[in-house]
């Protein structure tokens, strides 16, 4: 049972008390019927917010690919499948809301082929390096997922929601696999706006929203890809900031400390880092955002969970935008 789970519970306290229309949540397993995310939904409600309506693609964590894509001679490892997972769906994404979902308004772009993205990095085919046709020809660009969801505002139309959250730009094996996977799945974004992919650009409004996995300048990754998503015009950056990021190990970085949203406080490494975003396309005006992380000092500090042995190193980015403007 959820409610038995204290790293969950917690996790649902947060969410009912920042009371949110609509959450993309990440690291929930993709199961039948959306039980996990139903559950979770569930819980939440049980804490005083209802967002009745759950709503997930099948995810590419933990596809079996019958191939090994890492190239260290084994084929059934948590690597060797579409995205990392040591079973189908797991620690997937999925969406909550308290507006109806449009199933038949939604696409899901799970299914495109890494090697079909333009420029793409992919070590399968990059430029000096063995072709590799097996792996090329069914490697996925999604670690877990994109999508286009269309939500029903009433009286207002519809709003969609480009959702992704890729991979870690760390591990994975041979020729920076992780690290090259990690660029163009955010790059993606930039050619799907662009009109350059088989599939239409999105209807607007819509809100770009997940985990990049990738700040636009400190610790592992190739920044570029975020600055440019964070700079393309069709988009703008509300830059939502907290107070309680600023008390972390930023020492050397480059990036406004306000702005992170996860932290690792791990000696050596990243230090706080801002890997989780949303991004309201250009039309839409913003009324407020922020990322819930109070100073350690704060009462609300304690729905952040034992600061020791945290539910979870991320935390919640959130921007309000005006319904009248949709």
């Amino acid at each position: 049972m959820l409610r038995n789970d204290p790293a969950a519970a917690t996790k649902a306290q947060l969410i009912a008390h920042v009371a949110p229309d609509v959450i993309v949540l990440s690291g929930v397993d993709n199961d039948h019927d959306n039980a996990t995310l139903r559950a979770f939904r569930d819980l939440i409600a049980s804490y005083g917010h209802d967002l009745p309506h759950a709503f997930a693609f099948p995810s590419n964590a933990g596809v079996r690919t019958g191939l090994d894509m890492t190239g260290d001679g084994h084929v059934a490892g948590p690597d060797d499948t579409q995205g990392y997972g040591y079973f189908a769906g797991q620690k997937a994404l999925g969406i909550l809301s308290r507006f109806p979902i449009l199933p038949a308004q939604s696409r899901d772009f799970s299914g495109f082929l890494w090697r079909d993205l333009p420029d793409t990095l992919s070590p399968y085919r990059a430029a000096g390096s063995m072709p590799d046709p097996a792996r090329d020809a069914i490697q996925r660009l999604s670690s877990t997922g994109h999508w286009d969801v269309a939500l029903d505002i009433p009286k207002r139309g519809s709003l969609h929601l480009l959702v992704y959250q890729a991979g870690p730009p760390v591990f994975g094996g041979r020729n920076d696999r992780n690290l090259n996977r990690n660029h163009d799945e955010t790059a993606f974004w930039h050619h799907f706006l662009d009109g350059a992919l088989p599939m239409a650009p999105p209807a607007r409004p819509f809100v770009l929203l997940g985990g990049s996995n990738l700040d636009p300048f400190d610790g592992d990754g190739l920044h570029d890809a975020m600055r440019a998503l964070l700079a393309y015009p069709a988009i703008q950056d509300p830059q939502p900031a907290s107070d309680g990021a600023s008390a972390g190990r930023n020492s050397g970085h480059r990036g406004p400390d306000a702005l992170d949203t996860v932290h690792w406080p791990q000696v050596p490494g990243p230090g706080n880092l801002r890997v989780s975003y949303v991004l309201p396309s250009s039309g839409l005006r913003v009324t407020g955002a922020g990322v819930f992380w109070p100073a350690p000092d704060a009462p609300e500090s304690a729905l952040l969970g034992n600061s020791d042995d945290p539910p979870t190193r991320h935390r919640l980015v959130w921007v309000d935008i005006d319904p009248e403007n949709l």
